[in-house]
């Protein structure tokens, strides 16, 4: 079969290797039908993920079919279409029972699939804790409809849920890649007061302003003048920064009222600092973490009901044979690209 493969740094490369096999009780087998290219691909292949280990296949936003699946496996069988969360957890040890799977402590725990373990952009991948991390996918929900569950609209998910949104609430959301998107359609589940968004790339700021009317939009050099003339009390009552940059870092707690919520949903190349003399007296709430994808039952019900809808992210698609054009296109912005899907199966 053909995989992605992470050859070495700044290489990536379309490789044939075996099908994998189950391995442990608990795995599943699952043909991928479609895969997308996230931004955490491109640190991979740049370096910037320590821990990546060479050799393996890249991916980990993922859709398909069980092939097959260890004893242990009950709540899924062959046939069945499925999402694969981003994390593999155990469901068993103390972080995992208290819903934070992205601390799980189990060895095999954490980001691993596409990281340390083969992933997904290929055609068939070995999911480990898969009785945890596949979720059964509804008559009705399409591929595409569901290929961002497992990865950015979970974070969307959590970073909405932790945030503590009100009725009342302005809320700002620094970018408006994939997942400040995905976390733009979660927040208007909780039907704020006001939405702004703030994001200095035209063609997705046209995007915002196409599909979602309601929501302001703003560049970053004039965000903290509009966000204290759009809300009720000198700033935003809740923050989420998803953009990553120094820059806007720091716009997230000058652009918050006093003590409100900030959301820190990015992740950044270098480390930031806080500058407490500047913020004294502004008594923040900061929220920081990573994916608990344990929603994704959840968010695809959401889908079914057509209450959620991230299809329209998915611009561009492209074959497997064709991934090395996808990966050009995406890191690179062109053609107005949010997402890629990349369909695993040849047509025969």
């Amino acid at each position: 079969m053909q995989a992605y493969t992470y050859v070495e740094k700044g290489k990536f490369a379309l490789l044939e290797k075996p099908k994998p096999v189950l391995l442990h009780e608990r795995d599943a087998i699952v043909k991928v039908t479609l895969t997308s290219i996230c931004s955490s691909d491109l640190h991979i292949k740049h370096g910037s993920v320590p821990r990546a280990v060479p050799g393996i296949t890249v991916g980990h936003e993922m859709v398909g079919v069980v092939e097959s699946v260890g004893s242990a496996v009950t709540h899924v069988k062959p046939g069945d279409r499925v999402t694969v969360n981003v994390e593999t957890f155990c469901g068993e040890c103390f972080f995992c029972k208290k819903g934070f799977v992205n601390n799980c402590t189990d060895e095999n725990g954490g980001w691993a699939l596409g990281c340390r373990i083969d992933g997904g952009q290929t055609e068939y991948v070995r999911v480990p804790f898969a009785d945890q991390g596949l979720n059964k996918i509804p008559d009705g929900v399409t591929d595409r409809q569901a290929l961002l569950v497992g990865d950015v609209l979970a974070t969307g998910f959590w970073a909405a849920r932790i945030s503590e949104i009100t009725a009342e609430d302005t809320v700002l959301i620094l970018g408006a890649g994939p997942t400040g998107i995905c976390t733009l359609l979660c927040v208007m589940l909780k039907q704020p007061k006001r939405i702004i968004v703030c994001e200095k790339d035209e063609s997705r700021v046209r995007f915002i302003n196409k599909h979602y009317p309601e929501v302001l939009t703003v560049s970053p050099d004039e965000c903290l003048n509009f966000v204290r003339t759009n809300s009720d009390h000198g700033g935003a009552d809740v923050v989420l920064e998803v953009a990553g940059a120094e820059s806007t870092f720091r716009l997230a707690w000058e652009c918050a009222r006093p003590n409100a919520i900030v959301t820190v949903v990015a992740l950044y190349d270098k480390a930031q600092v806080l500058p407490l003399p500047d913020m004294y007296g502004k008594n923040l709430t900061f929220k920081t973490g990573g994916v608990d994808g344990c929603n994704c039952e959840e968010t695809l019900h959401l889908i079914a009901e057509g209450k959620l809808d991230t299809e329209p992210l998915i611009t561009h698609t492209y074959p497997l044979s064709r991934i090395e054009e996808a990966y050009d296109l995406f890191e690179n912005k062109r053609d107005g690209v949010i997402k890629v899907a990349v369909e695993c199966q040849s047509i025969d």
